[in-house]
């Protein structure tokens, strides 16, 4: 665990940005976590979300999985069959090739996380939850799947294509297909503690 002057370095850090609630997409916090996250889960995108029902409805939503649908998990909690429900698709449990797997991280995991050895193969949606870290609301979805990921990031209020063309209401990928918009977007507050947690390796 960290003391209270490593919070602090951080804490002041990301209030001087005066930026704690983004909707900026080159926001450094996020920018850091999202680089931190893409090397330890060995996937070559990541979308951070400030719930994890926020991830797994990116990750659902990126390969296509709608409502009226099925999706493919291996040992699914109540929660993840709850969400799904009220999304109107149906969870399905199996054995292999799920479509999505997720991992919770927390603090007596952490080491083993940063190891990659939880995250090195799986599912093509694969939801990191740092929520347990107690930071607050925080969770990722990781892919090597662009469309996946281009997909997710539209569920975000301005997200990254809509951010640029607010203004002008015009289309940034018109094959992109669109996506109602959630308030999915993650504090930089919460992305600096948990990066600094990613980055001590558990080891403190």
């Amino acid at each position: 665990m960290f003391d209270r002057y490593q919070i602090s370095v951080v804490l002041a850090r990301v209030l001087t940005t005066g930026v704690i609630m983004s909707i900026e997409k080159n926001e450094h916090e996020l920018q850091a976590l999202e680089r931190h996250l893409r090397q330890l889960t060995r996937r070559a995108h990541v979308a951070l979300f400030n719930s994890v029902t926020g991830a797994l409805h990116g990750g659902l939503w990126g390969r296509g999985i709608v409502e009226g649908e099925r999706a493919r998990a291996f040992a699914p909690s109540e929660a993840e069959r709850r969400f799904m429900k009220w999304l109107g698709i149906t969870c399905e449990e199996v054995e292999s090739e799920p479509d999505y797997a997720v991992v919770s991280v927390g603090w007596d995991d952490l080491s083993e996380f940063c190891r990659g050895d939880s995250t090195s193969a799986g599912p093509p949606a694969l939801v990191v939850d740092l929520t347990p870290l107690g930071f607050g609301p925080c969770a990722a979805l990781a892919t090597d799947n662009e469309a996946v990921w281009k997909r997710a990031e539209r569920l975000k209020i301005f997200g990254a294509f809509d951010l640029r063309t607010m203004w002008t209401q015009e289309e940034a990928e018109p094959g992109l297909e669109p996506a109602a918009q959630f308030n999915y977007r993650l504090s930089p507050l919460v992305a600096a503690c948990a990066s600094m947690a990613l980055l001590s390796g558990g080891t403190l």
